[in-house]
């Protein structure tokens, strides 16, 4: 049976340690959760197929499995409507979902993006010479990993990130936007090239407490409450944001070519389809859509 097979790359999640087991873990690296029934014949075909290919990997990606008739509480938020159901987490965020049972060739394709590579290792490299004030040198040291091995979203993915750190936002963006469209397409890609796209926007010359006081005193000026939103962008505080587009869209729907709608839905791709922000403030969107 699914939930009686000891390996170490497979484990079974009950509601007491499925934050461990998931969450916890996928820092370290993808975690493929697995929402199953026995009495679910996709689910039965599925999971040998899903045992070779977790052991083919030997620990690069963890296979959870979750009994969506004995766990519901997990199932209602995840928002588990059937099964067979995949969703493949990483830094506690669910990165990609699949419904259904899934070829080997699509089980590959899901994974392979997330499983590290030998190039991996030369990228964690580079970032120790980083933190070691050898900026120069890690940069170099990315750029010749991704000469090697171009398909590996990770190395330009960190080395817009350094860049951002650096606060150059441009050149971070610039570097995402050259490259191949396959791997521009990558959900981590996307995601970070949204925060980018708002660094870009920000006037970081104003400190935020002042910006806000000065919404707080103005509150119709729209041009204050747009460069209030972004910097809440720029700090992650996400609903913050959201909050500031709400409230643009209720005074000026239209404002700057609908700079609000448009600025809610680069924000939704950031958080991923499967953060409750997105359910709360989509009303708010729609309301306003023309």
């Amino acid at each position: 049976m699914v939930d009686s097979l000891s390996s170490p790359y497979i484990h079974a999640a009950t509601a007491d340690n499925f934050n461990a087991l998931v969450l916890e873990n996928s820092h370290k690296g993808p975690v493929l959760a697995y929402f199953w029934s026995k009495g679910a014949g996709p689910c039965l075909r599925q999971y040998p197929l899903l045992d070779e290919i977790i052991h083919h990997y030997a620990g690069r990606v963890l296979l959870i499995n979750i009994n969506a008739d004995s766990e519901v509480i997990i199932t209602k938020h995840w928002g588990i409507a059937s099964v067979p159901t995949l969703k493949l987490f990483r830094n506690e965020k669910v990165v990609e979902t699949l419904h259904g049972y899934q070829s080997r060739e699509d089980l590959l394709k899901l994974l392979e993006p997330y499983v590290a590579r030998d190039s991996d290792l030369a990228l964690a490299d580079a970032v120790q010479r980083y933190t070691e004030g050898k900026p120069a040198e890690a940069y170099e040291m990315i750029a010749d990993a991704i000469v090697d091995d171009p398909v590996n979203h990770r190395l330009p993915l960190t080395m817009s990130k350094l860049l951002k750190h650096e606060g150059r936002f441009a050149e971070a963006l610039k570097l995402l936007e050259s490259l191949p469209e396959n791997i521009r397409k990558n959900k981590e890609i996307e995601q970070f090239h949204g925060v980018l796209s708002f660094c870009v926007e920000a006037d970081l010359t104003t400190d935020l407490d002042a910006l806000v006081q000065q919404v707080e005193a103005s509150p119709t000026d729209l041009n204050l409450r747009r460069q209030l939103g972004i910097r809440y962008v720029v700090q992650q505080n996400y609903e913050a944001a959201l909050q500031q587009l709400v409230a643009i869209m209720e005074i000026e729907p239209g404002y700057q070519d609908n700079f609000a709608q448009k600025a809610m839905l680069r924000i939704f791709n950031i958080l991923g389809k499967d953060s409750l922000l997105i359910g709360q403030y989509r009303p708010n969107l729609n309301r306003y859509i023309h």
